[in-house]
């Protein structure tokens, strides 16, 4: 599927003065489950949740969740108190009580991270504002390798996967990265952090069915060998059915199979090694629209998208003695996506080193340097749509430095920063930033933060060509062409964070976080123009679109992410997130196919309220209430959505989950589609059995 899911050549625009009566219905969903914890029933029970699991965050207190270390705001471990960043960590037991089984719905438990699905396999995933099926603006990583592809710039979020059961926390940076990870950590970063070796230690296999995850079979065996070495081996395969179609074509059924494996060995307070690697195969359903010259028409295709690749990863970690220590790691990651409209095989070879040490004055320094090489191959199926030159060479060559400076000894911090990069396409760019951390007491931080980041140019923005069908004439056919630029310059984002994190009792935690950002050079469309082509014959006239960094924008909003645990058997916790987005023309562009402005394919408001209750005899109830706003731009109204999850414990042995997902409506849209078709995402139930030992 290309990915202009930002951009539809023809738009529906409407006003849905649903808003208030969808929101009104969340909230008394939310009353009701607050009556039901006030119960007599559950006020005479305590925890039963298993707490035998290693490296389990679930049992830890509201101040314990506030120590847990972090490392993807600065690549080295950091308590979230003294992290001047607005971070949110989804833990392993969130995952689980969560009923997700993908990555993507997992997201949807951060505040200021837009989760929409188009169909069964298909996501469009933003953090605060610009979110589209390949999420340009944000960096998502997997135990720090990059998964974003710079062929259409974003992330293909059906095979970026794994077990949700080795997953020990995603960490989600709202805000730019760009001084840590370099270019596109624009809006946010996501850190997809696995469990350690030595914590999957004995047997795991689970078996899902459903109504649309129709089947899931997972299996893990990890040990090790009395010496140090700890290791993992599992395998995962799974059938997606489709979601809603009006017109009956169902198109999007999906099935994949992943094997992968981990070794990690050494001594932490000296040497400690990590290798790991994945392959996998799979085949997602999509619908495609082909532009012919001869004869002049426009065909849909609904076919398979055929997808295959692996990666391998090591990382050394040598203490050098005090608060000093280095870092080296180095990946390889190969993919090759065989579609219905062109076929992509890339090759991307990366290496990073990491040099951490304090100085006179306990200030703390970060510096390191990395180098990626990503050739690839474009494989071309029709006239109408290429890139060229079909076989390039991405690169990026960069180093950074960052010193934290204390202030006022365990009170106040001064964090200055700056990556210095160079890519194949923007050329020399400059990413900086400033943050001053205030911890008043032990439990409590207030932050604030400037910054600049980058999205560098991929390569549809220099190298794309892709015609389509206007018009049979007369006199002769119309086609529209949009065409690349090697003048396209990196979008620029100028960002400024204010932060506060508090625990204001033992069991009530709280998280704001308010942002501005302006933004400058964003994609669009140049100055239109006219010919007659030949050849191919027929002849045609032409109308091409150059794309141009034709647009600024501004957005501004405020992320509140509460949580509160009355009683040790209950958690309730949410967020809500406001999020303003215009964008306009820059001075010489009119650009019409605009669909980002005005929070046309972003929610001005999102909801999220989520209830984990232990019951007697080893039960759980679980349930997540979501509401997202209308999204105009994408034809989607305003919905509000439930998952229910009811688990049985009965041994530290087996787990037994029944799962009920988007419960309010037998289906309802959450995104648009690049054919201008509307899925609904279904009503959908499934039962899971987990046994481990």
């Amino acid at each position: 599927m290309l990915p202009h899911s930002n951009r539809r050549h023809s738009t529906a625009l409407f006003q849905d003065g649903g808003d208030k009566r969808l929101l009104r219905t969340s909230l008394q969903l939310a009353l009701l489950l607050l009556l039901l914890a006030l119960s007599p029933e559950c006020r005479a029970q305590g925890p039963n949740a298993d707490q035998t699991a290693p490296g389990n965050l679930k049992k830890l207190s509201l101040e314990q969740l506030g120590n847990v270390e972090v490392t993807t705001a600065s690549k080295e471990p950091e308590q979230v108190w003294q992290t001047p960043a607005a971070i949110y960590v989804i833990t392993q037991e969130d995952i689980r009580r969560s009923g997700a089984t993908s990555i993507p719905e997992v997201l949807r438990l951060a505040p200021g991270v837009e989760v929409a699905r188009t169909d069964s396999d298909h996501w469009a995933v933003g953090i605060r504002g610009f979110g589209g099926q390949f999420s340009k603006s944000l960096l998502v990583l997997i135990d720090g390798r990059s998964v974003y592809t710079p062929l259409f710039a974003g992330v293909y979020w059906q095979v970026q996967d794994t077990l949700l059961e080795d997953i020990e926390r995603i960490e989600v940076i709202r805000g730019p990265g760009g001084t840590i990870w370099g270019s596109n950590a624009v809006n946010g970063v996501i850190n997809i952090i696995t469990k350690s070796a030595k914590d999957t230690h004995g047997a795991l296999a689970s078996a899902t069915s459903g109504n649309v995850d129709q089947g899931i079979g997972e299996a893990r065996y990890g040990g090790d060998n009395g010496k140090g070495l700890n290791y993992r081996v599992y395998g995962k395969g799974f059938v997606r059915g489709h979601e809603f179609h009006p017109d009956g074509a169902n198109f999007d059924y999906w099935r994949t199979g992943q094997l992968g494996f981990r070794m990690d060995w050494g001594a932490p307070d000296r040497d400690s090694f990590t290798l790991q690697g994945d392959i996998y195969k799979g085949s997602d359903g999509e619908r495609v629209a082909i532009s012919f010259y001869s004869p002049p028409s426009v065909q849909v295709f609904d076919g398979p998208h055929d997808v295959a690749g692996g990666n391998l990863l090591g990382r050394w970690r040598h203490q050098l003695g005090g608060d000093s220590d280095i870092q080296l790691q180095g990946y390889y990651d190969r993919t090759s996506r065989f579609s219905p409209q062109l076929d992509e095989i890339r090759n991307t070879f990366d290496i990073d080193f990491l040099y951490h040490f304090k100085i006179v004055g306990n200030q703390d320094i970060l510096t390191g340097v990395g180098a990626r090489w990503s050739p690839d191959k474009i494989i071309q199926h029709f006239d109408t749509l290429d890139f060229q030159p079909h076989q390039e060479t991405d690169n990026i060559y960069s180093w950074f430095l960052q010193d934290r400076i204390p202030l006022i000894r365990n009170r106040l911090s001064l964090t200055l920063g700056s990556k210095f990069e160079h890519n194949n396409y923007s050329g020399f760019e400059l990413q900086p930033n400033a943050r001053l951390l205030w911890t008043p007491t032990e439990h409590q931080s207030v932050w604030i933060a400037v910054s600049r980041a980058v999205r560098t140019p991929s390569r549809l923005d220099q190298d794309l060509q892709l015609t389509d069908f206007l018009a049979a004439g007369p006199p002769i056919p119309i086609f529209l062409r949009i065409v690349g630029s090697k003048n396209f310059a990196s979008e620029k984002l100028i960002g400024s964070e204010l932060g506060y994190r508090r625990l204001v009792a033992k069991n009530l935690y709280l998280d704001i976080a308010a942002f501005h950002n302006d933004y400058d050079d964003l994609y669009g469309y140049g100055p239109g123009s006219g010919f007659v082509e030949t050849s191919p014959p027929p002849a045609r006239l032409i109308l091409q679109l150059p794309l141009a960094n034709a647009l600024k924008g501004t957005t501004y909003g405020v992320e509140i992410a509460p949580d509160w645990k009355p009683f040790d058997w209950w958690d309730l916790k949410g967020s809500y997130s406001y999020l303003h987005l215009e964008v306009r023309d820059k001075s010489g562009f009119t650009d019409n196919l605009n669909t980002v402005a005005n929070n046309g394919s972003s929610p001005h408001h999102q909801f999220v309220l989520q209830s984990l209750f232990n019951l007697p005899r080893k039960l759980e109830l679980d349930a997540t209430v979501r509401y997202v706003s209308t999204l105009p731009a994408q034809t989607v109204e305003a919905y509000t959505t439930a998952d229910l999850r009811f688990g049985w414990r009965p041994t530290p042995d087996w787990e037994f989950s029944l799962v009920g997902q988007n419960l309010m409506q037998p289906q309802h849209a959450e995104f648009g589609a690049d054919v201008n078709t509307i899925v609904g995402i279904r009503r959908a139930a499934y039962v899971k059995i987990t046994w481990k030992r």
